[in-house]
């Protein structure tokens, strides 16, 4: 399943992006519950991002196999960027990790570093967190942890109440990622999330 997002009014200026979001739960995929993750991802890069977006959601279980196989489809597909959410911890049914490595080109240590010190200001057990992230041709492949609370925080980082950065989100550095790699230049709203590039990776902001 693929929809379009953030089209409406917005000028050829802001490049177009395809990004893939995967849902990785046994109980979600198969009905037991609702799924939250994929509405949580879509909702924040909506919010977060300036270019027209086209998702491709895929809801699967916790198989490695079909974990990685539906990475390589996306990024196939040309998704810039894929996201995951869930499946990222040590119990024997969560193997995302290993599914993600199994398919990358580069591994981007640094995410996953990041990730766990914004969760380690909530929780001790972030240390068993085991995200991800890698590169894959041109594509950025990351992941994150399963509750949409906790998608928002590891993204956008935290702020104190004047709603200054305290902790810097991962996406800060997503955009300048994907351009070294040679993907679409992505915009960020800043009152959500400030992308860092470089003055020489910059381009004029548009209105």
């Amino acid at each position: 399943m693929s929809s379009a997002a953030n089209t409406a009014g917005d000028a050829p200026r802001f490049d177009a992006v395809r990004i893939g979001i995967v849902s990785v739960s046994d109980r979600a995929s198969s009905g037991v519950y609702e799924d939250k993750g994929l509405p949580a991802l879509k909702d924040w890069l909506s919010r977060a991002l300036r270019n027209p977006i086209t998702f491709e959601a895929r809801l699967i279980p916790d198989e490695q196999a079909a974990i990685s196989a539906t990475l390589i489809e996306l990024v196939d597909a040309g998704c810039a960027l894929v996201l995951t959410t869930g499946g990222t911890g040590p119990a024997l049914r969560d193997v995302t990790p290993e599914a993600t490595l199994a398919v990358a080109h580069k591994e981007m240590p640094g995410f996953g570093e990041q990730m766990r010190q914004i969760s380690l200001k909530f929780v001790p057990t972030a240390i068993l967190s085991r995200q991800v992230a890698v590169i894959r041709g041109s594509s950025l492949i990351l992941n994150l942890p399963g509750q949409p609370k906790a998608i928002a925080e590891t993204l956008e980082g935290l702020k104190n109440a004047a709603g200054e950065s305290i902790v810097p989100g991962i996406f800060a550095a997503v955009p300048y990622c994907i351009d070294l790699i040679g993907g679409p230049y992505l915009e960020t709203d800043d009152a959500v999330c400030k992308a860092f590039r470089p003055k020489s990776a910059q381009r004029p902001k548009a209105d």
